[in-house]
């Protein structure tokens, strides 16, 4: 008898077993264990021990250096370290000094494959016990519950399944939603008796396809067709079902597995290979209901969704279709879910609930990025039958110290659409960039060929990357001279291209119908890079709305910044230096939360000195400050403020690697954030020329998509301004996606109003 189990039985080699607790800060990817403690310390970062012969030890900071530190961080399942800390930075330990004068290449895989002394041998003392700070990113996948950990020995394991499609109608789908199931077994393709087949094996099968429920099958036409093949005495399949290799005997599910490897799967029947599998039956036949995304255009969705409803769950900051970081509205905010509990099961709801499949992966520790604001779930204890994620059980996320270092996240099982088939890259130095080439149907032909590069943006190359499979875009490139296209396919096919930056693909874009292209064929050919990882800034509402005062400021104090025009027109027209200008002043603190550092897009030969600031300046529109009416209408000038970027604070333990003085290096780190105080020239409105009122105060980040970021929408913070003429109150101050939707705008109407002209 060949059964899979999902319980732990070590008498069956074939066991296919899910569940997989999180793993801890101490690790073991070699034979020795280690791990990072100290005061206060973040995951990433602390003094580091090491486990032999049952006891706990550290390390000695004699020639230890950044190889022996990556050695370690790699072994503890991050990417890689960033710096480390000698003299018992992390406090003094305990017990013995196990490691003195550890050599690395850099290559090991673990510390113990590295030279020392010896486990013991060594002349230190615990004032000099090493730490280390490692990249906060963990290495792809480490530290998550995911699929792939549940399916056993390579070449013997159910690694996947599909849907052959029988009626001509459902051949011509896409995705393919209808037809018999077929599973991959020990490498090859089985299809599975349908006898004790039921809608809960269905619904683990449309799953794992992307799909989020199942619908009935006319089981009797199905039957028809079989039983007319079995009649065929030339019917191939007829022989073939004779052979037990055939088939899958029987398959048991509950419905709520992510994954097949979780039922019950019996492949041979029980009195062993003499006995022939499924007599007397056909092959199962499934039939999936595609979620709200992946729905031919004329096709109307079986139940009426609330938009209420789609709009509880979202995910956020992922770089492929159905991942991101896991968030919930609660009392119409959004906030994110506590990786306490998190799971293969909940996670699946979620994805379910957003028109997914299955989840293929339950992400823990901020993988997919940090939010600012509420932490509203943890402990989240979902059974798998729920139909929304609010309704499983669950703790507030404030009831047990939870962090936004512990935002949960999930990657979803999405159908293939083909859309991969119909976009590729050329020309380029690695697999991540190149000339964008598209498949189209040209005069009832399908063909390959460029896309015209005008206006192609971000939000153009955001959905080829995406649509590529190759995550978020870096670089939208218009000129392209330096990269060969396919010979044959260098004719531009796509013209006038405009994408929101939510399609799965470029060919779902608005776009000519006749190609018309400026700039003729060649050079000017859109052009990708892409990347996997990318920043993501958000203002901090919360500061803004406490630090904002007026002040009268005498014009004697602003000729700078009227050089730098930070002032209203109107002040040109003042008799200087007599008289003062009215300012609205105000801190801009702005965090990286995405998961790569954000760097400007020019090098340092195209900086521009500002006088006024006394530094160079990276990027010279990198917010737009601007006081508007409550219908969008620009009341005070406002201005383009010029940032030179850099690390003001970091997180505790984490070294600022960003610095404007003495033309250092510009950006701001992952996890860091970069401050503006109220005290400094230009932090301000001037609105001199208001009158009392209502308004809103707005400011909005990178506006230009000049670099690129994991989420743009959480880029515009708006606040309400009431100003009597005298003194000024900010209230009700968030970014632009922290409330329910149905109270914000939509993309081009928030791009109008970023551009001011409503």
């Amino acid at each position: 008898t060949m059964w899979f189990l999902p319980a732990a039985l070590p008498l069956l080699p074939l066991l296919l077993l899910l569940g997989q607790a999180p793993p801890s800060r101490s690790q073991s990817l070699g034979t020795m264990k280690l791990r990072l403690v100290g005061p206060g310390s973040r995951p990433e970062e602390g003094r580091l021990e090491v486990l032999h012969q049952g006891q706990w030890g550290t390390v000695c900071d004699d020639d230890f250096a950044l190889q022996e530190a990556t050695v370690a961080c790699r072994q503890l399942g991050f990417e890689g370290a960033l710096t480390w800390a000698h003299s018992a930075k992390y406090g003094s330990g305990e017990g013995p000094i196990w490691l003195d004068n550890v050599h690395c290449v850099g290559t090991e895989s673990s510390l113990d494959q590295c030279s020392s002394n010896g486990w013991g041998v060594s002349d230190c003392t615990h004032s000099e016990d090493v730490g280390v700070v490692c990249h906060p990113q963990r290495q792809r996948g480490y530290v998550s519950e995911r699929v792939s950990n549940a399916l056993g020995p390579q070449d013997r394991r159910l690694e996947e399944v599909r849907l052959k499609p029988i009626l001509a109608s459902t051949k011509r789908q896409s995705p393919v939603t209808e037809g018999a199931v077929e599973v991959k077994y020990e490498g090859h393709w089985r299809q599975v008796c349908d006898q004790g087949w039921s809608r809960n094996n269905s619904r683990v099968v449309c799953g794992m396809l992307g799909f989020p429920s199942e619908a009935p099958v006319d089981s009797h036409y199905y039957r028809k067709v079989w039983d007319s093949k079995m009649k065929d005495p030339n019917s191939r399949l007829k022989s073939l079902t004779k052979k037990n290799s055939f088939w899958i005997h029987r398959v048991n599910c509950l419905g709520t597995e992510p994954h097949m490897a979780n039922c019950q799967v019996q492949v041979a029947p029980a009195q062993g290979k003499l006995r022939p599998a499924c007599p007397g039956g056909m092959h199962a036949v499934v039939s999936c209901v595609a979620g709200p995304h992946f729905r031919p255009p004329k096709a109307k969705p079986g139940r009426k969704e609330s938009r209420a409803e789609e709009m509880k769950v979202r995910l956020r900051s992922g770089a492929q279709v159905g991942e991101g970081r896991v968030e919930v509205l609660v009392n119409r905010q959004w906030g994110t879910v506590c990786d306490h509990g998190w799971n293969l099961i909940s996670a699946s709801v979620v994805c379910r609930q957003l028109g997914f499949g299955s989840a293929r992966e339950a992400l823990f520790g901020a993988q997919l990025g940090q939010a600012l604001g509420p932490i509203h779930l943890s402990e989240v204890r979902c059974r798998g039958y729920e139909r929304t994620l609010g309704d499983c059980p669950s703790l507030e996320g404030s009831q047990n110290g939870c962090q936004h270092d512990n935002d949960a996240a999930v990657r979803c099982n999405v159908p293939n659409m083909g859309f991969r088939d119909q976009v590729r890259l050329a020309g380029g130095r690695s697999p991540e960039e190149g000339v964008v080439e598209v498949q189209v149907e040209v005069n009832g032909v399908q063909r390959w060929g460029a896309v015209c590069s005008d206006h192609w943006g971000l939000s153009e190359a955001m959905v080829a990357c995406r649509q590529l499979g190759l995550g978020f875009a870096s670089h939208a490139i218009k000129d392209t001279w330096y990269w060969q296209g396919t010979p044959g396919a260098t004719e531009v096919v796509m013209s006038g291209v405009r994408c929101s930056g939510t399609e799965l693909a470029l060919q779902q874009c608005q776009r000519h119908g006749p190609v018309h292209c400026s700039h003729g064929t060649g050079r000017f050919s859109a052009g990708v890079s892409c990347t996997d990882s990318a920043p993501d800034l958000v203002m901090n509402a919360q500061l803004v709305q406490e630090t904002a005062y007026l002040e009268d400021r005498p014009l004697s104090l602003l000729y700078c910044a009227h050089e730098e025009n930070c002032l209203s027109q109107s002040a040109d027209r003042m008799d200087w230096p007599y008289g003062h200008r009215r300012l609205l002043r105000f801190s801009s603190q702005i965090h990286n939360l995405g998961r790569a550092d954000f760097r400007p897009k020019m090098g340092r030969h195209s900086w521009i000195w500002h006088q006024c600031h006394r530094h160079y300046h990276s990027i010279e529109v990198f917010t737009h400050y601007d006081l508007l009416t409550l219908n969008g209408s620009k009341v005070a000038e406002g201005h383009k403020a010029s940032f030179c970027l850099e690390d003001t604070n970091c997180p505790t333990g984490m070294q600022r690697r960003y610095a404007c003085a003495n033309f250092g290096e510009q950006g701001v780190t992952v996890g860091c954030w970069d401050t503006y105080r109220h005290d400094i020239d230009c932090q301000w409105v001037d609105i001199t020329d208001v009158g009392p009122g209502d308004y809103i105060f707005q400011v909005v980040v990178n506006p230009k998509f000049e670099v690129a970021e994991s989420d743009f929408s959480n880029n515009m913070m708006r606040c309400r301004c009431k100003y009597d003429g005298q003194r000024v109150w900010l209230h009700n101050c968030h970014t632009g996606d922290s409330y329910r939707a149905n109270t914000e705008l939509s993309q081009e109407q928030e791009q109008r109003l970023r551009n001011n002209l409503i």
